[in-house]
Order: structure tokens, then C-alpha cells, then sequence
């Protein structure tokens, strides 16, 4: 077994990056499924004033492909005896430049690093897990605000399947891609129409389809991001069942962002959201899929979530503590729940 340090990336959001430490640890337990080699002494180690994650491990090229995909990892050491460090190359999926990411700046945006925290511990779960490095996987957001998940699906080459109530968000997000994939000079398309239900109409879907370089677009290696209009509660008749393999949602935190319509107008309360929406997401998740969820555990309480989660036939996954401060009012949380296969 050979010993490894793991130097974490700094985080543009502080409160954040002091607790990046312990979550990475979380996040490193979920890759002990695709990895072939046992990880252990897992612990957080000061090497020359600096802090790393380190771990024992006999880790293969195709296990370092695979952490350099963990969310915070900024680069990876094998350690030789006490003082020395020698760097291994990390070759994270990253179809697209960084700045896909990172440029889209609004209100309530979620940080870039839990983002793919989420999405990494959902896929890690689900029965796609040994596809994360070559695919396909379609990544689902039924909430999906701007597209920051939708997104990082896309800059791992995924395919995406976004749901978003607000008219506005939804025009944003094709304006942003739309330029974004102009200026990097990529082949795309982009379309938005309304879609009916029973002669009326019912939403509106934006469907994207782009590929990474002139020579994926000729030989029919594109992708596709598809985002409905609509509420994320009524979707019957809207998308087909079994059509996303993981699904990735940051629930209402309770604060300012509503998620659906109900008879009092916009509702922000995330446990009613989830009874009404969870039966009709389970129907869209793929057999053995996997749904991660975050949100504000100061307006609602851990076990109620996962209360709903089982009820409609879904199986806890156990992960290490995830919850952490994101400021005075919010205290954020993760679960993770997989489908029958």
C-alpha cells in the first residue's frame, strides 16, 4: 500500500472551504465503489504548514482518473518517506473549458464545488457509477434554476434534463449557452417552443444540442441539454419515464426561491415539494438510478425528508456526515436515495 496526499482546491466561497476538509472525506468514501484498491487511514494532514487529505491506497491509472473528478481535489502526491511529495497527473472530465462553470454569476447560485459534490455522491450510488468516465449518463435537475448542474453534467459529457418554473431563469440559461458556445466558436443549435398537453399548452422546451470540437460535431458525437418550462410538480405527459439516470435537485432553502405553484401562489416550503413532486421524478429515474437532494435543515428536518424518500419506494444510501454552513440562516444537508434496479 502506498501513502497519497490530496491538496484540496481553495474555495471562492469561505464558510465553505473551512468545512471543504471533512465533506472530501465523505466524498472520498463514495469512490471506494469504483476504485480497486482498498482506501484507508483517511485523515487530514498538515505537510509543510498546508493541509491534505491523505490516505493509504494501491492506486491504479484508471482509480487516479477517477479522483480527479472528486470536487475539491487541486492535485494528488504519492508520498516517498516523510519530506517527500511526487505529484500524479490528475485527468479530471472536462469537456469544455472551465469558464462554463465559473462565469454565470446570480443570486442564489450554489457553489460551483458542491455542485459537483452532489452530483458526484448521486452518481457514485446510482448503477452508472462505473460509467463516470465514459458514459452515457443523462444527469437530471428538476429545479434547475440557471443550469449550474446541467452544466457540470455537460462539462463531463453527459447529457442533461433540466426542469425550471421560472420563465426568466430558463430564457438565461439559453442566452448564456447560446453566447457562451459562440464565442468558444462550437457547433450548436438551440431551439425554444411551447409544448401542449391535451391541446393546451403546457410549457415551454429549450433543447440544446452542441459538441465539443468541429470533429465530434461530423461524426454525431453531440450532446443534448433539454429544459422544460414548467412545474416541477406536474410533469405527467411532459417527459417520458426512465429518462435520466441520476437526478441532482438543491431544494428551496426556505428563504427567497420559490420552486411550484400551489393555491396561494408560489410556495417555498421544501417537505411540500417533495411530496408532491418525489412520486413523479421516481417515475422518471431510470432502474437503479439514484436522487440527491440538498437543502436547508433549518426548515426542514433530516428524517422527514428521508420519511418521503422511502415512502415511494426508494432505498436510503448511508454516506458520512455531509451537513455544513452555508451562513447564518442556512444550514445545508445531503441525502442520497436510490431506485430498484
Amino acid at each position: 500500500m502506498s501513502r497519497y496526499a490530496l491538496l484540496l482546491a481553495p474555495s471562492a466561497n469561505r464558510v465553505y472551504a473551512d468545512q471543504a476538509g471533512r465533506l472530501s472525506r465523505a466524498e472520498l468514501a463514495a469512490f471506494r465503489k469504483v476504485l480497486s484498491s482498498e482506501v484507508a487511514d483517511v485523515d487530514a494532514t498538515r505537510i509543510g504548514g498546508v493541509e491534505y487529505l491523505t490516505f493509504t491506497a494501491d492506486l491504479q491509472p484508471r482509480d487516479v482518473a477517477y479522483l480527479s473528478n472528486m470536487s475539491a481535489a487541486y492535485a494528488l502526491f504519492e508520498r516517498e518517506g516523510e519530506e517527500l511529495l511526487r505529484p500524479l497527473e490528475l485527468t479530471p472530465l472536462a469537456r469544455y473549458d472551465s469558464d462554463l462553470i465559473t462565469i454565470p454569476k446570480y443570486a442564489g447560485k450554489t457553489n460551483e464545488q458542491f455542485t459537483k459534490l452532489l452530483l458526484n455522491l448521486t452518481l457514485l450510488a446510482s448503477g452508472s457509477a462505473r460509467r463516470m468516465l465514459d458514459g452515457p449518463v443523462i444527469v437530471g435537475d428538476f429545479l434547475a434554476g440557471r443550469g449550474t448542474t446541467l452544466n457540470q453534467a455537460l462539462m463531463y459529457g453527459y447529457d442533461a434534463v433540466g426542469v425550471e418554473l421560472d420563465g426568466k431563469d430558463v430564457e438565461a440559461y439559453k442566452l448564456f449557452l447560446q453566447t457562451w458556445l459562440k464565442r468558444k466558436r462550437l457547433k450548436h443549435t438551440a431551439e425554444l417552443n411551447p409544448v401542449r398537453r391535451q391541446g393546451r399548452k403546457a410549457a415551454r422546451r429549450l433543447e440544446i444540442t452542441l459538441a465539443a470540437s468541429k470533429e465530434d460535431h461530423k461524426a454525431g458525437a453531440v450532446q443534448k441539454v433539454t429544459m422544460l418550462n414548467a412545474d416541477t410538480t406536474q410533469l405527467d405527459g411532459l417527459l417520458r419515464a426512465n429518462c435520466v439516470d441520476v437526478l441532482v435537485v438543491d431544494l428551496p432553502y426556505g428563504v427567497a426561491h420559490a420552486s411550484y405553484e400551489d393555491e396561494g401562489g408560489m410556495s417555498r416550503r421544501p417537505l411540500d415539494l417533495l411530496e408532491r413532486a418525489v412520486p413523479q421524478w421516481v417515475h422518471l429515474l431510470r432502474p437503479g438510478g439514484a436522487i440527491g437532494l440538498s437543502w436547508n435543515t433549518k426548515v426542514a428536518r433530516r428524517e422527514l425528508a428521508e420519511d418521503i424518500l422511502v415512502a415511494n419506494g426508494l432505498a436510503l444510501v448511508p454516506y458520512e456526515d455531509l451537513s455544513h454552513r452555508v451562513d447564518q440562516g442556512i444550514e445545508r444537508d445531503v441525502v442520497v436515495a436510490r431506485k430498484s434496479s
